[in-house]
């Protein structure tokens, strides 16, 4: 197989070829059908941004994962200022893994309230490519490298984050509603 490059021009910056990361199918049934309530109660624990929700609400059905994941991204890039602050609102502070509350909870402490400080909101990021053991460091590691940034350079990675945030957790929700069995699914025995 060849692969063709096209001629890089001044100014244009060269971007790896992006894999899907979306797993196996998941039938997105369950979420389609859904009451409006229910929807937007569970959309809520993804992002707390109630633009967010009901724009993903509003818009079902959706033919598979990936149709929904970019309409989520779209969503949480039209997030404003204001829907931004009230998703972050809704954000708190991730727990400790088992066994890490030592000396490691007083400097994660120090470094959110140190972030919360100088940036006004909690500090967000999205662990789900790390271990539950890498946690803790990534965390703190992310946090006082971020602590350099100025206010607005730190908005655009905090909304990343949260965007990241809200698609893992729609990810794992669609598959709840996948294996959830729905009242009106259930038959009665004849």
């Amino acid at each position: 197989m060849t692969s063709h490059r096209l001629p890089r021009l001044p100014g244009q910056v060269a971007l790896p070829e992006q894999k899907s990361a979306v797993p196996s199918p998941v039938r997105l049934d369950g979420f389609n059908s859904a009451p409006a309530g229910e929807v937007t109660r569970a959309l809520l624990t993804c992002c707390r941004s109630l633009r967010w929700v009901h724009r993903l609400a509003d818009h079902r059905p959706y033919p598979d994962l990936g149709a929904l994941l970019a309409a989520a991204d779209e969503a949480a890039y039209d997030l404003t200022p204001a829907d931004q602050a009230e998703a972050l609102a809704g954000e708190s502070l991730a727990p400790l893994p088992d066994g890490a509350y030592s000396a490691a909870h007083t400097a994660l402490s120090a470094a959110h309230a140190a972030y919360e400080s100088r940036f006004g909101h909690v500090f967000v990021i999205c662990l789900d490519e790390f271990t539950p053991g890498e946690a803790l460091d990534q965390v703190l590691v992310g946090i006082r490298s971020r602590l350099a940034n100025d206010p607005e350079e730190e908005r655009v990675i905090t909304a990343d984050e949260l965007r990241r945030l809200a698609r893992g957790r729609l990810t794992r929700l669609v598959r709840q509603f996948a294996h959830q069995p729905r009242i009106a699914d259930i038959r009665r025995p004849e």
